[in-house]
């Protein structure tokens, strides 16, 4: 719920179309050159709060982790189909160790949409699964990219090691 609340803040004043049930149509979310830095943060700061309200310290992000969820969002593009193994066969603990990361790898998340991060993550917490490794207490670093598409399609990935 905390996830969705930071999403209202997110939202244009201007003209939503909604659909027969005054529900928001789904949009492109277009990434423009000059926002990684506040997508990366946003989301990390989402993530962290979720998990203080849950009792579990914060994450911080981990360059190698970063790089290997980099490389794992474009990789799923080119495949074109959202799952954890690479176009080598290569697994999540296979990338995190050729980039570098000597943590434990703990989570991979992913996902292939057109939405914001935020929508994203809260889609991610809707699940027991992928909110099992969001609140990991375990988890002390996280990784976090993406790649979109010209068309707009948006491949994510976050990683948790400890």
């Amino acid at each position: 719920m905390a996830a969705l609340g930071l999403l209202s803040a997110c939202v244009s004043t201007g003209q939503i179309p909604l659909d027969e049930n005054g529900q928001p149509l789904p949009q492109v979310y277009q990434i423009k050159p000059g926002m990684e830095g506040e997508i990366t943060y946003r989301l990390l700061d989402s993530v962290n709060s979720l998990r203080r309200a849950q009792g579990a310290q914060p994450l911080a992000f981990n360059a190698a982790l970063n790089a290997a969820a980099a490389t794992h969002s474009r990789d799923m593009a080119v495949q074109n189909r959202p799952w954890h193994f690479g176009s080598d066969g290569s697994s999540p603990l296979l990338r995190v160790q050729r980039v570098g990361y000597t943590g434990r790898l703990l989570g991979e998340l992913i996902s292939e949409t057109y939405e914001t991060e935020l929508v994203t993550l809260a889609a991610w917490m809707r699940q027991d699964d992928t909110r099992a490794v969001l609140l990991d207490p375990a988890a002390r670093e996280m990784g976090f990219a993406w790649f979109q598409e010209p068309s707009g399609k948006i491949w994510w990935t976050l990683v948790t090691g400890g």
